[in-house]
C-alpha cells in the first residue's frame, strides 16, 4: 500500500464521520425578543393611545409596570435591537453561507438545513417588521400627525 492510498483512505474515513456543526440560534431569538420588547414598550402603548384605547394601555401598565421603566429608556432598548437584527443579517445572508460552502456542513438539497435557514430567515423578517412598526411608531408617528394637525 502506497501512502497516496493511506492518505486517501483516511481522508475518506474521516470525511464519513464529520458530522456538520449545529447552527446556533441565539441571535436570531435574541433579535426577535428585542424588536417584541420594543413593540411592548413603546410603539403598542403609543398606538393604543392613539386609537382611543387608553383605558386598555392603564390596565396593561398596571399589570406590567416594568414597561414603564423600559420606555424610559428606549433609546437603547431600540439601539440594542437594531444592532442585534443587524448582526442576525450578517450571520443569515453573509457569515453562514460563506460557512457552508467552506465547509460542507450543508450539502446542496438537504431538507433538513433549508428547513432551518427558511425558519430563520422567517423568524428575522418577523423580528424586522416588528422593530419598524414599533420605530414608527416610537419616533415618526407623532411627529407626522403633529405635523398633519397644522
Amino acid at each position: 500500500m502506497s501512502k497516496g492510498e493511506t492518505v486517501s483512505i483516511a481522508s475518506t474515513d474521516t470525511a464519513s464521520t464529520f458530522t456538520p456543526p449545529r447552527r446556533n440560534p441565539v441571535l436570531s431569538y435574541f433579535s426577535l425578543f428585542t424588536s417584541v420588547g420594543t413593540l411592548l414598550c413603546c410603539a403598542l402603548p403609543s398606538l393604543l393611545v392613539l386609537l382611543g384605547f387608553g383605558a386598555g394601555v392603564g390596565a396593561v401598565l398596571s399589570a406590567a409596570p416594568w414597561l414603564v421603566t423600559l420606555s424610559h429608556h428606549k433609546a437603547w432598548v431600540f439601539t440594542a435591537s437594531g444592532v442585534l437584527i443587524t448582526l442576525s443579517f450578517l450571520q443569515t445572508y453573509v457569515v453562514s453561507p460563506k460557512l457552508k460552502s467552506s465547509t460542507g456542513s450543508c450539502p446542496p438539497g438537504d431538507s433538513a438545513c433549508e428547513t432551518a435557514d427558511r425558519f430563520n430567515r422567517v423568524v428575522l423578517w418577523i423580528a424586522t417588521t416588528l422593530y419598524a412598526a414599533g420605530f414608527f411608531v416610537a419616533y415618526a408617528l407623532g411627529p407626522i400627525l403633529s405635523w398633519l394637525d397644522r
